[in-house]
């Protein structure tokens, strides 16, 4: 498949650069450092290659979210989303862009995303799971009463956000305490970033907004293979929670889910027999996984030529109203 669509694709500026180090072995860091901050050459050439016509791109993790003092993280979203813009004024029918938040401040945060889609043309936003406000040990979720004044501007701007994941504090996880290789990826991406996006599924921000348009990647974190379990248990008792209908409602009506760094065909035909192909949009994660991977896969797995359409370009143009 030539034309494929691609949503979960990161870039570094050089203030954040380092943030990502921690996520390769130091025989890999300067490849993946360069690809980081690259934009015009690997990663065109990378996407010509296999089949990629269009990246929606994203600011590294966590980033602006691991960023305590509020004007920092301020001042760094503006920087990022800059760049961004920059290099998709350079190449428009390449590149879009995910705005970068500072969610540390909810009010600065809407501004940002204002002033990202009316003026710079994105098409939503990224953000890096919590976000570390005050200092280092202090952390918000975005369930918070706090944010339901950004909601509601992203509710009128009408712009879908992407839950990226980010390690949980270690000070507040002690389960992983010697166990470094369970971070990351590996888990602790899926485990920190399926319980955020339960948090906000559950709260009633779908009830109130129920326009507003979350996008999982991995396959959903885990959460479509859990959710028949998840309403089971809730059915027999939801125990004050706040929203009014079931989770798997919302998975399946306010939920978008992409493959990025997930390349395995029975676990794709599960997600489209929990939510449908409808709701599945084709990714990468680069550079932290190879375009070659991705495409080798998803060209030739086993579905319908009309699902790999779907999967690969279409829902993606119809959520982001692309041509």
């Amino acid at each position: 498949m030539k034309d494929k669509i691609a949503l979960e694709e990161h870039f570094a500026i050089d203030l954040t650069i380092a943030d990502s180090q921690v996520y390769a072995r130091p025989e890999v860091w300067e490849g993946l450092k360069a690809n980081l901050l690259d934009f015009e050459q690997q990663r065109l050439e990378k996407m010509d290659e296999y089949g990629t016509s269009y990246s929606i791109l994203s600011l590294n993790s966590p980033a602006v979210q691991g960023i305590p003092e509020v004007q920092r993280a301020i001042e760094v979203a503006k920087r990022a989303n800059d760049t961004l813009a920059e290099q998709i004024q350079r190449h428009p029918t390449r590149f879009g862009g995910f705005a970068a938040l500072p969610m540390q401040d909810p009010e600065a945060a809407a501004a940002e995303l204002e002033r990202c889609v009316k003026q710079l043309g994105f098409h939503g936003f990224l953000v890096n799971g919590f976000s570390q406000v005050g200092d280092a040990e202090s952390v918000v979720y975005y369930d918070d009463p706090q944010f339901n004044d950004f909601w509601a501007q992203v509710a009128k701007l009408n712009k879908p956000f992407y839950m990226h994941p980010r390690d949980p504090l270690m000070s507040r996880e002690p389960i992983y305490e010697g166990r470094h290789w369970l971070t990351g990826p590996t888990w602790a991406f899926a485990a920190e970033t399926s319980m955020h996006a339960l948090r906000l599924l559950s709260s009633g921000l779908f009830d109130r907004h129920p326009e507003i348009q979350m996008i999982l990647g991995h396959f959903g974190e885990g959460i479509p293979f859990n959710v028949w379990r998840i309403d089971h248990i809730l059915r027999k008792g939801r125990r004050g929670m706040p929203c009014e209908r079931q989770i798997g409602d919302y998975l399946r009506e306010n939920v978008f889910i992409t493959t990025s760094g997930n390349f395995r065909t029975p676990t794709l035909l599960s997600t489209m027999l929990e939510v449908g192909s409808d709701r599945i949009m084709y990714s990468v994660d680069y550079p932290f996984e190879k375009h070659e991977d991705a495409a080798r896969w998803f060209d030739h797995c086993e579905i319908s030529e009309l699902d790999r359409r779907k999967i690969g370009r279409d829902n993606a143009r119809r959520l982001f109203g692309l041509q």
